[in-house]
């Protein structure tokens, strides 16, 4: 004999027999997490130019902020400079060699201030704004410091 909260008829068994569908919050739930994966692989799909171009960007802005403080620290001038292929920091003592990109393809569009040919790290505490243009196929990011915040990567 079924228990009497079982039995057809009783409001327990109609409320299990009517529910065909999810809840509201299951629904929200499920729509949650489908949100997050398309999420997750939209930004793992990024083009191969931008992310090369990131990283580059974000080297270059650790080496210029490297070499910043270099120079305070040993009175002496340095200069960034841009190369066919790579750049040079001019001034360091012992002279470093040219670095190479990491990536093939990116070009120095610009230096500002207009007609600068390099820029100018050091030696005072607080330099000239100064900004470089890099690009990678369609990718543009300007690196650029108001001459007392650090070089900071962004897009023009």
């Amino acid at each position: 004999m079924a228990s009497p909260s079982t039995r057809p008829g009783t409001a327990l068994h109609a409320s299990a027999a009517t529910q065909k569908g999810l809840t509201l919050l299951e629904l929200l739930v499920v729509i949650t997490i489908a949100a997050l994966a398309s999420a997750a692989v939209a930004l793992s799909m990024r083009g191969g130019d931008e992310q090369a171009l990131q990283r580059e960007a974000q080297r270059l802005v650790g080496l210029l902020e490297s070499g910043r403080a270099w120079s305070r620290s040993s009175g002496q001038v340095l200069r960034w400079t841009s190369v066919n292929d790579g750049f040079v920091f001019q001034g360091y003592v012992p002279a470093q060699a040219e670095q190479r990109w990491l990536s093939s393809g990116i070009e120095v569009q610009s230096i500002e201030p207009a007609g600068q040919r390099a820029l100018v790290l050091g030696p005072e505490p607080i330099i000239a704004p100064q900004a470089v243009v890099l690009r990678l196929g369609q990718q543009m990011l300007r690196l650029s410091t108001d001459g007392l915040a650090p070089f900071e990567a962004r897009r023009p």
